[in-house]
Formats: C-alpha cells, sequence, structure tokens
C-alpha cells in the first residue's frame, strides 16, 4: 500500500522552502518544486509516498492553489513526480538516474559531478593481474556445482590467516564468505535479531546499518558520539547494562563517519559489560586495514570475547575496491553453520571467481594496502588544508584512519548546504543521514576517498554555496522535524 504525508506534514517538512537559495531569483511554483526535490534528495521525502491533494497543500503552506499547480507540473516534467486522475500524485526519480549510497539521486552521465557521497576508493593496479589469476584457477572449480554457502576455503583460510595476524586466533570453520560487509550484517541480523528486537548504536553511525535495522523493525537506542572525545565509556557500558539490548552494533575502528578508534580497555569492559547483559555485539572493521600516519591499532573485540558474544563483519570494500562484493563473518563455528543455513533461503553463496580474485588480493595485502594508507593520508591532507583556508569557521578533529572526515559546520546548515551544492555539481552526505531523528544538521561527512584534485575543487565549490547562503539572507533557521 503507498503512504501518505499530509498536507500538514509536508508544509513542516518543508520548512522555510520560500528563503532556500536561489529563491529571490525564482517564482513562487519553481521554489517549490526545487524545495520538493530537496526532500526527496536527502531522504527526508521517501520514494512512493503520495502527495498531497493540492488544494490540501496550498492551504497548509497559505499559498494559491495555482501555485501548487504549478509546482506539481514542474515536478512531472523533471521526473520527481507521477500523477494518474483519480488515484493523485507520488514520488518518483527521474528515468536515468539511480540511488548512490549517499542516499541521493545520480545522473550516470553526469561526469561534472564531483561525488562526496561515497566513501569507498576506485580499484588498485592489482586487480587486474588478481583478476587473470583467478580465471586461471577457476578450471578447479568448474567440476563442481560451484555453491559453497560458508566460501571456498582457499578465501576463509585467508581470512583466518589475516586474524591470526592481528593476535587473534581464528580457525577456516569460523569464517563465511558473503556477497559484502552489508551482506554480512543482513545475515548476521536475520539470526540474532527477532523482529522488534532492541538494538543500540553509535550516533553518528553508517546509514546503511540503520536501513538494515529499519527492515528488522528493530528498536533502536543510540550512544552519542562527540566530535573530539569519541565514546563516552561509562555512558556506553551503563547503557548496555540498563537497557540490556539484544544486540549492539558498533565501529570500533575508525568508525564511519568520525574516524574514531575505540581504545583497548574500552574493548575489553565492552565485551565483558555485553556477557553480563546477555547482549550480542556486531563488531563492524571494515576500516580496520586503514590507519594513518603509523596509528596502532587496538586488538579485535573478539579477542577479548570467552562466550561467543562477538560476531565480527568486514570485507574488502574499503581497502580494496567496493565493485567486488566480497565480506565475511567471523563467529564461533556454530554460529557459522547457523549462518550458512539461514543464508541458503537468501542467495546460496558467493560468486567463486570472485573470491579467487579476493585471494589473490589478500596475497598482496602488504604491497596494497600500504599504498592505500599512503593515498588516503595524502587526499586527507589535501582536504584538511582546503577546509582550513576555504571554510576555517568549520571545525575538523584530525581522524587517526579510515576514510572520512566528521565535520562540525558553523550552523545547522547540513541538509540546505547538501542541497544548494548539488546545484555547483558536488554531491553530499549531509549529517542527519547518520541519524535516526533528523537532528546531526550541524554535522558533514566528507570522504578523502578522490583525488586531490577534485578534493580540493569540491571545497572550492562548497565555499561559494555557503557564502551564497549567507547572501541570500535566509532567515532564524528551523529546528528539524522529526520524523516518525
Amino acid at each position: 500500500m503507498t503512504s501518505q504525508v499530509r498536507g500538514g506534514q509536508l508544509a513542516r517538512l518543508l520548512g522555510q522552502w520560500h528563503a532556500l537559495p536561489g529563491r529571490r531569483r525564482s517564482p513562487d511554483y519553481a521554489a517549490l518544486a526545487a524545495a520538493v526535490r530537496g526532500l526527496i534528495a536527502d531522504g527526508r521525502l521517501p520514494l512512493g509516498v503520495r502527495l498531497p491533494a493540492e488544494r490540501e497543500l496550498a492551504e497548509a503552506l497559505r499559498i494559491s492553489r495555482t501555485t501548487v499547480t504549478a509546482a506539481y507540473r514542474e515536478l512531472r516534467e523533471s521526473g520527481h513526480l507521477t500523477s494518474r486522475r483519480g488515484a493523485g500524485s507520488w514520488t518518483t526519480l527521474p528515468g536515468g538516474h539511480r540511488v548512490a549510497s549517499s542516499g541521493l539521486w545520480t545522473p550516470q552521465d553526469d561526469l561534472d559531478m564531483i561525488d562526496l557521497g561515497i566513501a569507498a576508493l576506485a580499484a588498485p593496479p592489482e586487480l587486474i593481474p588478481a583478476t587473470r589469476a583467478a580465471t586461471e584457477d577457476l578450471p578447479r572449480y568448474l567440476g563442481s556445482a560451484g555453491y559453497h554457502p560458508t566460501g571456498i576455503i582457499e578465501l576463509r583460510e585467508a581470512i583466518a590467516r589475516s586474524y591470526a595476524d592481528r593476535g587473534l586466533p581464528t580457525s577456516p570453520e569460523q569464517i563465511m564468505v558473503t556477497n559484502g560487509t552489508q551482506h554480512a550484517l543482513d545475515l548476521v541480523l536475520r539470526l540474532a535479531l527477532a523482529p522488534g528486537g532492541s538494538v543500540l548504536v553509535e550516533s553518528p553511525t553508517y546509514p546503511n546499518a540503520l536501513a538494515a535495522l529499519a527492515a528488522r523493525r528493530a528498536r533502536i537506542a543510540t550512544h552519542g558520539l562527540a566530535v573530539d572525545a569519541a565514546w563516552d565509556a561509562d555512558l556506553l557500558l551503563a547503557s548496555i547494562r540498563q537497557s540490556r539490548p539484544k544486540l549492539a552494533y558498533l565501529i570500533p575502528d575508525f568508525q564511519n563517519p568520525t574516524g574514531h578508534l575505540m581504545p583497548v580497555e574500552l574493548r575489553e569492559r565492552l565485551v565483558g559489560a555485553a556477557h553480563a547483559a546477555g547482549t550480542d555485539l556486531v563488531i563492524d572493521e571494515s576500516f580496520v586495514d586503514l590507519p594513518l600516519d603509523g596509528t596502532p591499532v587496538p586488538p579485535p573485540a573478539a579477542t577479548f570475547d570467552r562466550h561467543s558474544r562477538v560476531i565480527t563483519i568486514g570485507g574488502l570494500s574499503k581497502p580494496y575496491w567496493g565493485g567486488l562484493r566480497i565480506g565475511w563473518v567471523r563467529a564461533s563455528a556454530p554460529q557459522v553453520q547457523r549462518l550458512a543455513a539461514a543464508r541458503i533461503g537468501v542467495d546460496m553463496s558467493s560468486p567463486v571467481l570472485d573470491q579467487l580474485v579476493a585471494v589473490h588480493l589478500l596475497a598482496e595485502a602488504s604491497t596494497i594496502v600500504a599504498a592505500r594508507r599512503a593515498q588516503l593520508a595524502h587526499q586527507r591532507d589535501a582536504l584538511l588544508a582546503a577546509l582550513a583556508e576555504r571554510l576555517p569557521q568549520w571545525r575538523v578533529t584530525v581522524p587517526r584512519g579510515g576514510v572520512t572526515l566528521w565535520v562540525e559546520l558553523d550552523g545547522p546548515i547540513s541538509s540546505a548546504l547538501a542541497r544548494a551544492a548539488e546545484e555547483v555539481g558536488v554531491r553530499l552526505a549531509p549529517g542527519p543521514r547518520f541519524g535516526l531523528d533528523g537532528t546531526l544538521e550541524r554535522f558533514l561527512r566528507l570522504p578523502f576517498t578522490l583525488p586531490a584534485a577534485d578534493l580540493i575543487e569540491a571545497v572550492q565549490r562548497i565555499a561559494a554555496v555557503r557564502y551564497d547562503l549567507d547572501r541570500a539572507g535566509r532567515p532564524q533557521w528551523r529546528e528539524p522535524s522529526v520524523i516518525a
């Protein structure tokens, strides 16, 4: 059933739509259409939701019905609205566009767009020889059906060795290969979390993890992270002891989006508190291979686990390439078998050829990852320098690893800035996308995964847009609405 947004609800979402950038140069209907497109772009107005009737919205906004009619017509012409006589109008995306990981629609052929919504690197040069070597290995598997629910043994052995090298003895039976880290999380949630179960997450956190939890209809509580101090150990442990969530999803290694690194003492205390509360810990290690500036990485949280309370997920997307959909779960051998049984009803197994490519990439890990770290450190420093020069009023804590900056802006302008930046060819992921309730408007995630020249150009465009927001004479910023 298609959901519907009422006139008063859409009016609250639109807020000061008449004061958006460019308003003074646009008629009322064009400004209203642009505001609705902005709500779709930043995810606050879902796709497929039915908009209020023209008369109802006109009354809610206290404008003429003619203005709403013209705005709806412009939205239909731009591909953001589909209407059918007698059935109403509902939100859509223009043809030829896709939904990026940032949740924003992206023209497939827009070569001038600098996409800062995606925190991932392009493929390393070693991918081509690894693929060629994998095709030479493939004939060994062609005589079988090709289904390996836990993954091919060569890859599980390689992943297990990587944990052992970090001081965590691991057997191949404790590894299940998945189609990326997000797939790993989805499978773990299917096994460990009943619909409506309670979950503790950090705030901010990874948006796609929130989407996976929403799909399980989870009851989510949050632990807020500070810009500087990261996790408040006492508050985090108290949250687990008092609320006793069924599951906690945490990113202790260069947290996404803040880049924070959880200290070893808190990891040990966290595992102990989880055991006492009966809470399973899902530890996302997507960025563990990417410390910068020689930062030492503490041992895995699973090092302190004696009761099979820690399930670790990871993958190749961040240190290697997102187009190679290889992730994994590390858990106890019985848990892996239960995960494999649950997987049969989802996708059977991961592609054999992709797994063989991963085996060859992991064999070159020391070379590939060292180059990635050097590349990221250079690009991070270029982005920091550009921000310091063009937007010195913004506050940034230098991350010790990972691929993103979590920037505190000079006002609650993140969503408005993202909408305006889109017009000058920069795609941003505004702060509210990393939380639950429409807050975090004072924050912006900026990945440093693009070449330095692109990052510098992006900051120049963002700075110009930020200046224009002030010149447009915006009134007081409205507190963001909480959307249930």
